[in-house]
């Protein structure tokens, strides 16, 4: 490391300091999946995300905030390799477990995030992460998705979703999803959307975007959901599909 690099990493954003829900409290962790399956079909999810950019069985594939793995024992299934990445050690302990019980072996769990996690393999084909990314202010954001880019291999593929707000009325749209989460979730519910919209860093869809796009990546599909919530399909561009690209325009 030389001294720029140094100097660099003493004021890096500290992305292993616990933001919002505490993760490093095993309580939380063992909770975690059931507590998000009230209000989400994750095996529904994870097996579309697969369709969507799609894995294929010699992909391999890195994941940023794996928490209790879920997808990332989903994606073992469809693919040569899943790296899987998480910033809570404890989040990362229950997850292996899980895959050890499964008869999983083809998942390296590795204590990281979109900052410090160092991947020494060749590229990927395919990096996911849902639901982290808002764990990063803006311009931490910026930078990981620049790491994301350099991990992937030409034409890889970046699947994206986060909570995103529109600029439409962030307002009334932040209001209804935090009565619609109280409504299926009860008051835990309640208190872990108001922890993360007062707490965390979610931002709004222009500057995601921007960021993406400012990273490398082509936007192929974004879809939004209740002006809360957006994913993102992308693809890292390369000169030739940066002139068909311009072509386009």
């Amino acid at each position: 490391m030389n001294a720029s690099s140094e100097l660099f990493f003493k004021w890096q954003f500290d992305e292993m300091k616990q933001v919002g829900k505490d993760y490093a409290d095993v309580s939380e962790v063992k909770a975690f999946d059931a507590f998000h399956g009230q209000f989400r079909d994750i095996q529904k999810e994870n097996e579309e995300i697969i369709k969507i950019l799609p894995i294929q069985p010699h992909h391999s594939v890195i994941e940023f905030g794996t928490a209790t793995g879920a997808f990332a024992i989903c994606a073992a299934a469809f693919s040569r390799k899943v790296y899987a990445v998480d910033v809570s050690q404890a989040m990362l302990a229950y997850a292996r477990e899980k895959a050890v019980l499964q008869g999983i072996s083809n998942i390296t769990f590795c204590h990281g995030g979109f900052l410090t996690y160092v991947h020494e393999d060749d590229p990927v084909d395919c990096i996911v992460s849902s639901l982290a990314l808002h764990h990063l202010p803006d311009f931490w954001k910026g930078v990981a998705l620049q790491r994301l880019y350099a991990m992937l291999k030409p034409e890889g593929r970046l699947f994206l979703y986060d909570v995103v707000y529109s600029e439409d009325d962030y307002e009334a749209d932040i209001s209804a999803w935090i009565a619609s989460l109280e409504k299926r979730g009860g008051q835990k519910a309640l208190e872990d959307v108001g922890m993360h919209v007062q707490e965390e860093y979610s931002t709004f869809t222009w500057i995601m975007e921007s960021l993406l796009e400012k990273a490398g990546f082509m936007i192929d599909t974004v879809h939004y959901d209740k002006g809360v919530l957006a994913q993102y399909v992308c693809t890292k561009k390369t000169a030739q599909n940066n002139q068909a690209f311009n072509a386009v325009e």
